[in-house]
């Protein structure tokens, strides 16, 4: 046999042997130990561990790296989104396409092969975030998967012109309809928001994504929205279309009221998007005492079924400061704040960052380290798939459809030096 890339001695299960990994034609085609064929390329991985393509199933690119351009004071999600919105009105096409190629960049690097990127539709900047995007569609083709989705981050009824943008958003290839109900101006226009994506979805055929129920409690009902998205789903067949980021009002409600609300999503087949990086440091800052850690409640909704994911949502700028597009890392921060970390669940983790955000993004039928899938993956400088969030290892090699995208050449000496006292 001879295939395009043969990848040897490579850990995909830490309670299997080391296996070979035969590709062809961008697929996986035989996986087992000792595979004899001639190959165009070979990675020795010398029993390092592999891992799927890690997925950012939810990213603002046109928002990234503004944090010194005009920096937030409060750290409120309202001046967040006030501050954005003067920043994004001085919007040029150049400076959003330099500062997103550099965010994906970054995910390159660290193994990100499929991104959903919510560029805002707005009349502020109009349609410039979906624009750029679709060129770096084409210009990434060859490094990851780039889902467009139409993001009404200033509402839709209470901002005129924004539907009719959306719709040439969806026209001109955007690929899913998102959505931001609670930012409307009442409960009824909320609803009514909730309508009309759904409405535009399933005139464009299109998978829905929307920012729903971000705040730390659900006094507000624009801000406990999740059940009406929940039988809006059902009752327009989109079980398993739809995604939804943030979700942290669900935090705050006990046990009891918890519960019902959990089994409506998972009927629904809804996945859950924690975005933590972003929902622990906007949530709880009105709480002078105990502040909420601000984040859906990960582990309850694991538990019952529903497929929770994660992302890094936005990277330096007045809704998260920090960040470099790596899954692992803000995988790691989700481990330690949802308290997952006996193995069993810090493999969840893991999942949410490739299995269950292929899921979550409708990419899961081509998805995994498996004989016939496509082949996206990692393999990392560390021995146990276990280890990968706790090392958070340099990413070797990167395989995109078959392709190495990625090679990193990591070292470094511990230069130790023995005390020579003089007695």
């Amino acid at each position: 046999m001879h295939v395009d890339l043969l990848i040897n001695n490579v850990c995909v299960r830490d309670d299997a042997p080391l296996v070979d990994i035969a590709i062809k034609g961008g697929r996986i085609a035989a996986m087992e130990p000792g595979i004899d064929a001639s190959a165009d390329e070979r990675i020795d991985a010398q029993g390092r561990a592999a891992i799927p393509g890690l997925i950012e199933a939810h990213l603002h690119l046109d928002k990234a790296l503004l944090h010194r351009r005009l920096p937030a004071r409060f750290g409120t999600l309202d001046e967040a989104i006030r501050v954005t919105g003067i920043l994004k009105s001085k919007q040029e096409r150049e400076d959003v396409l330099d500062r997103s190629r550099q965010v994906l960049d970054m995910a390159v690097k660290n193994g990100t092969v499929a991104v959903r990127a919510h560029p805002d539709v707005d009349l502020i900047q109009g349609l410039i975030g979906v624009e750029t995007l679709l060129a770096l569609k084409d210009e990434y083709d060859s490094l990851l998967d780039l889902q467009i989705v139409a993001f009404p981050q200033e509402g839709i009824l209470k901002s005129k012109g924004t539907y009719e943008l959306m719709i040439d958003a969806l026209r001109m290839g955007a690929d899913v309809v998102g959505g931001c109900p609670y930012n409307e101006l009442n409960w009824e226009d909320t609803k009514r928001h909730i309508d009309i994506v759904f409405e535009l979805a399933q005139r464009f055929d299109a998978p829905v994504d929307m920012h729903a129920d971000f705040a730390d409690d659900t006094s507000d009902p624009r801000f406990a929205a999740i059940s009406y998205i929940a039988q809006k789903t059902i009752d327009t067949g989109y079980q398993g279309r739809v995604s939804l980021g943030h979700v942290t009002s669900l935090g705050a409600l006990d046990n009891d009221a918890l519960a019902p609300v959990i089994e409506q999503i998972r009927l629904a087949g809804i996945s859950i998007v924690t975005l933590p990086a972003t929902d622990l440091y906007l949530g709880g800052r009105k709480d002078a005492q105990n502040p909420r850690r601000g984040l859906t409640p990960v582990k309850a909704l694991h538990s019952a079924g529903v497929n929770v994911a994660y992302s890094s949502n936005n990277v330096r700028n007045a809704f998260t400061p920090f960040g470099k597009a790596d899954m692992l890392q803000i995988g790691n921060l989700l481990a330690h704040v949802a308290q997952f970390g006996v193995p069993e669940h810090q493999q969840a983790i893991l999942d949410m960052g490739t299995h269950n955000a292929a899921r979550a993004i409708g990419l899961s039928h081509d998805y995994g380290i498996a004989v016939g899938k496509q082949a996206d993956l990692i393999i990392l400088d560390t021995f146990r798939v276990a280890d990968a969030l706790l090392d958070i290892p340099p990413r070797l090699w990167v395989v995109k459809r078959g392709r190495i995208t990625v090679v990193t050449q990591h070292h470094c000496e511990i230069h130790r030096h023995s005390c020579c006292c003089a007695q």
